[in-house]
């Protein structure tokens, strides 16, 4: 784990408990005797704390930190693992897939990422419906977006909101919506696709032998599965 994603994760933990408390930042600055500044930009990600004023910031919360080692990104593979085990049907079930895929009508669109990995029977992690969509339609998916209460990520603050919801404006395309996470591939032309089916219904993917060559993530996790696939055989 780098130094960077270490100062991210504690970050995230912070704010998660301030959250949970439904404190501001500038009244756990108060209770932890601290610079409210200083914990908006602990909270970013963008300074560490010392060790005595993150202890004060928890213990503010009534929380402690508990530290533990592990392999790097040991925790992806008992997921990827844990996935493995569960039909494709329930895993699609799980995510709200055609929920979300049965309201996006107003405009073409193909499932790509790990989306569409996951529908071709890899055991990967979605944490949002991954779609490609043409340039040309990002007006009727600003559209989409703001009647389905879209907000767009905001790589600033670590939260949704706060920004401009245009796939034109700078930014990572990963929105939320009232029927769940989309991130968009922006491209000129959809990619060319297959058709899966599960339960009856059926989906236009991107194969996997493109995702491997187009879509950094997904092709990580791939890798990824059929490094886990080698070593349990070995």
């Amino acid at each position: 784990m780098s130094s960077t994603r270490l100062v991210t994760l504690l970050g995230a933990a912070v704010r998660q408990q301030r959250h949970l408390r439904d404190l501001s930042q500038r009244q756990l600055a108060a209770l932890a005797e601290v610079d409210q500044a200083a914990v908006a930009r602990f909270e970013r990600g963008e300074r560490a704390p010392t060790i005595a004023v993150l202890e004060r910031l928890l213990a503010a919360m009534d929380v402690q930190l508990v530290i533990g080692v592990e392999p790097l990104d040991a925790h992806l593979d008992a997921r990827i693992d844990g996935l493995a085990a569960r039909p494709i049907t329930e895993r699609i079930d799980g995510l709200g897939l055609d929920r979300l895929l049965d309201r996006l009508t107003d405009f073409p669109q193909v499932i790509t990422g790990s989306t569409a990995a996951l529908l071709q029977g890899a055991p990967v992690p979605v944490d949002a419906l991954e779609i490609a969509l043409r340039w040309q339609d990002s007006r009727a998916f600003t559209r989409w977006l703001e009647t389905h209460y879209g907000q767009r990520w905001n790589a600033r603050w670590g939260e949704f909101g706060g920004v401009w919801l245009e796939p034109e404006e700078p930014g990572e395309h990963l929105w939320s919506t009232r029927y769940g996470e989309i991130r968009a591939t922006m491209c000129d032309e959809l990619p060319e696709t297959i058709e899966v089916r599960h339960g009856g219904r059926s989906y236009q993917v991107v194969p996997l032998v493109e995702l491997e060559l187009s879509e950094p993530r997904a092709a990580e996790l791939l890798r990824r599965y059929r490094d886990r696939q080698l070593a349990s055989k070995s």
